[in-house]
This record gives structure tokens, sequence and C-alpha cells, in this order.
């Protein structure tokens, strides 16, 4: 069993949030956080920068409504003998009471809640009056339809939940993915490319009496590494104008969108939907393959090393959101992919590297921190 988390209560604004399972996913690190259990927050919250729209409406889903007549719940030691529910749902054993990952919502018409930060400007502290336009207690993608014009905004407001896609068990389970699915299916079908056909390509080319000569071969890893490179630009590609298209109000594209990427930016934290599924996956390698067919001397080989990049790629994206990188690429990665999430949509489309950001000019430039961020 894992380390319990440390209660982290905090009050802002005449309002007190849960934070305790949010804190190693808080984009400014848990050390941000630190000594604020059952403190006000205010001052540190309006003093730190980059706290966008995005960040103040995840912020609600934390809040704690106060019933009386308890003094704790969970461990957690609450002001005013008050029991902890977050979103309508009272926490047990430390982890959300949301029957089937599903909470409740805010009914319509309920005002929005606001602060004055200290510059003097009015920030929307969150609010969730967005929610009411769907129903989280049944599957999420037939009622995408229904949001019209108001699609792009909801899309891009987070929430910290399950989500379910379909109806059908069978069908919302080819959705969710644990991440050692991917390393467990590729790494087998990526070594039986390269052993079975790509060195096979490469005698045959050679003229090799056998394939094992090939691994002796520079062109066997060149041809790799091309495949892997080539990945990164089709990872940026995707992401930026596929993933991020734009439906404009076309009800069936605003599904789409949903299906392949939206879901990903209205539920960040979800763990089985940060890879990508395995069938979809080799429906698209199917698709992909047959430029390659064409446009390279050995294919197979290519295509292994274009799933070597994927592979990575993949981990990668799974890392940044619950790893804790301690400094160099990945920690730089991590902040830069929620920069992207939370702050700037249109811009940051690498994943595994922010290469092509950087050629492209849509490069998320990060501000310069004082002490290192922990995750």
């Amino acid at each position: 069993m894992g380390k319990p988390e440390q209660p982290l209560i905090v009050r802002y604004k005449n309002q007190w949030y849960d934070l305790t399972e949010f804190a190693h996913k808080h984009p400014g690190g848990k050390n941000s956080l630190t000594g604020l259990h059952e403190k006000d927050m205010a001052e540190r919250f309006d003093r730190a920068p980059g706290h966008s729209q995005a960040a103040k409406y995840l912020m609600k889903e934390y809040q704690i409504k106060h019933e009386p007549k308890q003094q704790q719940q969970n461990g957690h030691s609450l002001p005013n003998g008050t029991k902890a529910t977050v979103n309508g749902a009272t926490l047990r054993n430390g982890t959300k009471a949301t029957g089937n990952g599903l909470h409740t919502a805010k009914p319509h018409g309920e005002g929005n809640t606001t602060a004055v930060a200290a510059n003097g400007d009015v920030a929307h502290l969150t609010d969730d009056s967005m929610e009411y336009l769907v129903d989280w207690s049944k599957p999420m993608l037939l009622q995408i339809y229904r949001l019209g014009d108001k699609y792009a905004e909801w899309v891009n407001k987070p929430v910290d939940r399950e989500l379910r896609l379909f109806g059908p068990t069978w069908v919302e389970n080819l959705t969710r993915t644990p991440w050692w699915i991917v390393p467990a299916f590729w790494i087998p079908a990526i070594l039986y490319l390269i052993v079975r056909h790509g060195a096979q390509q490469v005698a045959t080319g050679r003229g090799f009496a056998s394939a094992s000569e090939s691994f002796r071969t520079v062109e066997l890893y060149l041809h790799l590494a091309l495949g892997a490179f080539a990945w990164t630009l089709l990872e940026y590609s995707l992401h930026r104008w596929v993933f991020h298209l734009d439906p404009k109000g076309n009800r069936v594209l605003q599904t789409f969108h949903f299906l392949i990427h939206g879901q990903h930016h209205k539920v960040p934290f979800d763990p089985h939907r940060l890879v990508f599924p395995v069938p979809p996956a080799l429906l698209l390698t199917s698709l992909f393959y047959q430029p390659l067919y064409y446009a390279f001397p050995y294919p197979r080989l290519t295509l292994a090393g274009g799933l070597i990049g994927y592979l990575i790629y993949d981990m990668i994206h799974y890392y940044l959101h619950y790893g804790s990188p301690a400094g160099g690429h990945l920690y730089h990665m991590k902040r830069y992919h929620y920069s992207h999430h939370f702050v700037h949509h249109d811009q940051g489309y690498g994943i595994s590297s922010d290469f092509w950001d950087k050629l492209f000019g849509t490069r998320i430039m990060l501000r310069k921190l004082k002490y290192l961020l922990k995750w």
C-alpha cells in the first residue's frame, strides 16, 4: 500500500477546500502548498502568478460543503465541527464518495463565486454552472451534441472526475487503458516487426544470406531512428491540427473532437485516459503504413522506428501527468504540458519535446522560477 496523503484542508474567501488528493496533481507543485493545512491561503493564492480561469474552475471540484454535528471525517480535523463533503458528496475512507466516479453538479441558476485579486481585478473564482449542461451520471459522448456553441468553453474547463463515454460496458472498456497495456502490447509487436520483417528487408536489399547479419549494419539502426524522428513530427501534427481542430459549432465535429481529445482536457487527471487505447492505435498504424510503403526502402523497419517513438511519447505523456521529475528534460516538459492544459490551449503541442513548437512558432515560454517544483 502507498503512503497515505497528508491532509490538506484550506480556507479561501470564506470557503473551505479539501486539497488532499489534489496536492500531487497541482501544476505549481505540492511544495507551493506547504504549510497551508487548516489555514487561509488567500494571500499566497493571490500573490502567485499563473492561476488561469481553467485552474480556478478546477478549484471548485475540491470545495467542502459543511454539515454540522461531526468533528472529524477521514482523519481530517475541520473547523467548527463540520462534516466534509465535496461537490455534494461525503468523503469516505479518504476518497470522494462519488458513486461510480460521478459527482453532483450544481443546478442551473446558481450564482458564480467571485474573488478580488491583489491587483484589484475581479476573478471569477470557479463556478461549476456549466456542468448543468450535461448529466455526469450518464454516458457523455451522446450528450456533446446538445452543447452547441457552449462546447468550446465547456471542454476547456477541467474537472477532477471519472468520465464514462459509452453505455455498453464492453465498448466503454475499449476506451479506458491502464498505462502498462501500451508497452505490454507494443514492445512485442515492435520486436516482431524488427526481427521478422525489418531485418529481412535489409538483408534482401544488401544481399545478405541471413537476416541476422542486418543487425551488424548501421542501416538498420538508421532507419529505426528515422522512423522515431518522423513520429515526433506526426505527434506534433496530430496534436495541433487533428486533436485541436476547431469544430466551429458543427455538432458532429464537436462529438468527434471530444472523442479523440476533448475528453482529456475535460478530465485531465483520469489515469485511464492518458494513453492511447490499442484498438484505434492499430487502425491508425495500418493507415500510416501505406505512405511508408511507398516512401521508404525498408517500410516495416521505418514503421517499427515510428512505433518506438510513439511508445516513448505515450509513456512520457502518462509520466508528465502522474510522475514527479526532479529536473532535466522531463521536468521542463511537465511544466510545459501543464501550461498547455490550463493556460495555453492553442500552444505547446509537443509532448515528448518542444522541438516542433519552436520550429512552427507555437512554443510556450515558461517563466523562470526561484525554486524547484515538486509533485
